[in-house]
Parts: structure tokens; sequence; C-alpha cells
């Protein structure tokens, strides 16, 4: 009896921690397609560089919250880290939508930020959650990398249909677009942040460590001891900003009506979140097949194979001919249509496939083998997150001066290190610092 109720304290446990995986990705997924309204203001000009400084500040939030937010795990246990992240997501997107109220200008802009800035503390306090707790549910090992890509496969529906709404909702963006064209979209996340709230607080979840003194520990070593570890942190801040930049860059190429840009003829925001949200779509596919594999094929073998897709397709990409148009099937949330869009946009999107199994991945090799240490090791990657508003700053830097598909040599760069760390880097060599 008492193993049947562990059991299903277990499951709760899990299904929570998927929804929770869900709402991380609708909360970061909001700031690209946000973005594109706001570069298109006057007081902005079509800058790249400034439409992504939501997508800096959702991400920066990271480098401030990570560790102390390993720390508040450990003195407070995952239930009431979850539901403090959850009140400060509450809070973040009711800050975004009273800068939609204001008169678009910089002060509005400002108090975007702002808001953005609080988002993302939430959704690294919700990662910390998450993370460690599906590996340690699954009991490490290939399980835990699996319960973390099936949880994966939620945060990418999400993400999903994140973008497509903005871009439904807006059509093709004009100076005269303002954050107000969007407000159902802030409706659906604050409500849901208020309700999930409410839930959760309702539901029983245990904390998965059997002895949990509430104290900080003084180890002889840390996780920095252990090289894996660091090159897999290194990795980590490249890959959040892979997958962050792949998909914004290409929303804001297509969405760019200007020589710059893709130049499509109508509906040009649409059709960027509509592509944008193909690509998190195709993470889901490829978080449902990795999923279903990851207990019987290696972490290190998956990232090989991956990584070594990926560069390709960013090579053909970056060599394509703007001109070459294909029709793609976009999917509209409710079905596909096919859409003519230029090759380059195909080859990017079908990197989701790639980036879909790279964070659980990369998260089972740096952490195996750390035994008491990887609770810190986790505080530690979630500050490493920042990558994820800090690369796609630089690529959109890079494009605002030498062209969209130039500045896709940043991640092209970022997925040849991530070859090196599941060929070489991720190897142990640390094996006799104890860690028990």
């Amino acid at each position: 009896m008492a193993q049947q109720k562990q059991q299903n304290g277990s499951i709760v446990a899990i299904i929570t921690m998927m929804f929770l995986y869900a709402m991380i990705s609708f909360v970061t997924n909001l700031a690209a397609p946000v973005g594109v309204i706001w570069k298109n203001q006057p007081f902005i000009d079509g800058s790249n560089t400034l439409g992504m400084l939501g997508n800096l500040m959702n991400f920066l939030a990271y480098l401030f919250m990570g560790i102390p937010a390993g720390k508040l795990l450990t003195k407070i246990g995952y239930k009431k880290t979850a539901l403090t992240g959850i009140a400060l997501g509450f809070v973040g997107m009711c800050i975004q939508f009273l800068s939609g109220k204001m008169a678009m200008g910089m002060s509005a802009f400002v108090v975007y930020l702002i808001g953005a800035f609080v988002a993302g503390l939430c959704v690294c306090m919700l990662n910390t959650v998450v993370n460690p707790m599906l590996n340690l549910l699954g009991g490490g090992g290939n399980r835990g990398n699996q319960l973390n890509m099936i949880g994966g496969t939620f945060n990418s529906l999400a993400g999903t249909l994140t973008p497509m709404l903005v871009g439904a909702l807006v059509g093709t963006v004009t100076k005269d677009t303002t954050l107000a064209d969007v407000n159902l979209v802030m409706y659906i996340a604050i409500a849901v942040f208020f309700l999930s709230f409410i839930v959760i607080s309702f539901i029983p979840i245990q904390d998965p460590e059997a002895s949990k003194t509430g104290k900080d520990t003084v180890f002889e070593h840390s996780a920095w001891s252990f090289r894996h570890f660091v090159l897999g942190a290194i990795g980590i801040f490249l890959y959040v900003g892979i997958e962050v930049g792949l998909p914004g860059t290409l929303n804001f190429y297509l969405s760019d009506t200007t020589a710059k840009g893709a130049q499509l003829a109508a509906n040009a925001a649409a059709i960027g979140g509509f592509v944008a949200g193909t690509y998190w779509f195709l993470m889901l596919v490829g978080r449902i097949v990795g999923g279903g594999i990851a207990a019987k094929l290696s972490s290190r073998t998956m990232m090989t194979c991956v990584t070594s897709v990926a560069i390709v397709l960013i090579i053909l990409a970056m060599t394509s001919s703007k001109t070459t148009m294909v029709n793609m099937p976009l999917f509209t949330g409710s079905s596909f249509e096919m859409t003519a869009v230029p090759i380059a946009a195909l080859y990017i999107v079908l990197c989701g496939l790639c980036t879909s199994v790279m964070w659980s991945c990369i998260f089972n090799l740096a952490t195996e083998g750390l035994g008491k240490y990887t609770a810190a090791a986790s505080g530690i990657f979630m500050m490493m997150v920042v990558g994820g508003g800090i690369m796609p700053l630089l690529q959109n830097l890079i494009a605002d001066h030498a062209g969209y598909m130039i500045s896709y040599i940043l991640p092209l760069v970022s997925i040849a290190y991530l070859l090196f760390y599941a060929l070489v880097g991720s190897k142990n060599v640390n094996k006799d610092i104890p860690v028990d």
C-alpha cells in the first residue's frame, strides 16, 4: 500500500513537472514575436538588435537567479520554489501588459523590458525545479534523460503555439502595430499563471531527496572541479543561444519586408510566426521520438548525430540563394498549409529536429557522476542559460551589419563546439573525486 501511494505521488509529481515545462516555453517564446512589434516602432527604426532586447532581459534574469534558485530549492523545497516562480511570472506578465496600455515610446519599451526581466526570473526558477526533479524521479541515466525529453515535448508544444498566435493576431507588422494588438496572448498568460498557482497549491509534491537539512554543506570540491561539467556548462550557454537564435532571427528575416529581409508580399509577420512555430513543432516531434528511444540510445550518441546533421543544414541555409523559393507546409495551429518561403527557411526549420534533444543530452552528460554536487550544478546550469539572451542579441547585431544569413555563422560555430563536447568533452576525467 505504501509503495503504491509512493508511485502515485511520483506520477502526480511528474505530470506537474511536465505542465511547468510548458509554462517555461510559453513565456520564453513570447519575446521574439513581440520583439517584431517593437522593432517596427519609429523610435527603434527597424533595429533587430533592439528588437531582441526583450529576449535578452528574459534570459539575463538567469544570470542573477540561477545560483540563488538552486539554493532556494534546497532550503524551501520544490513546491514552494515552483509557487514562488509562478507568482513572479504573474507579476512579470502584468507589467508587460501594462506597457501595452502606455503610449508606444521609449518609456513603454523600458516598462516592457522590466516585465520581461521579471518573467525571466520566473522561468529560471521553474527550470531549476523541473530539470533535476525529472532526472531524479527517473533515477538518472537514460531513464532520467527520457523523462526530461518527454517533458520537453510539452515545452515544444507551448513553443509551437506562442509565435503562431502572436503572428496570427498581428498579420503584417507596421509602425502602427502596438502591443495592445496581442492583448489576447497577455490575457492567456496572466490567466495561466493565476490558475497554475491555485492548482499547484493543492497538489502534493514530495521532494525527491531523502534528506534535506535546509543548511548549506561545505564540500571539499565543487561542481567546477569536474572538467566535463565545466565544458557542459559552456555547452548549455551556447545551446540555448542556438535554440532561441535559430527561429528568432528567422522570424525577423521573414517579417522584414525591406531589401535586407525575405520581402514576402503579404502577412509577412504571420508567415514569420508560423515558420518559427513550425520550428518549435519539429522540436516537439523530435522530443517525442527522442523520448521513445532515449532509454536505448546513449546521450553521447544522440548528440553526435544531431549536431552533425545541424551543421550540414545551417551550411545549406547560409549558402542558398535568397530567390530560391520552396513551398513549405506550415503548421497553422489546426492544419498544414503550403506557403512559399526562401529555401533557407526550410533548412533552418529542420534544425528543430536536431536541437530538440540537445538540452537533456547536455544536462545528462554534464551532471553524470556528480553525485552530491548535482544540486549546485543545476543552479550553475540555470545561470548559463543567459546564453539564450546574449547569443541571439549578438546574432542580430551581425544581421544588422552583415545580413541575416551571414549571422548564422554564430550558431554554426556553436554547434561545432557541441559536436566536440559530445565526442571528447563529455568524458568524465575526474572520477577520483569522491561524490558520495
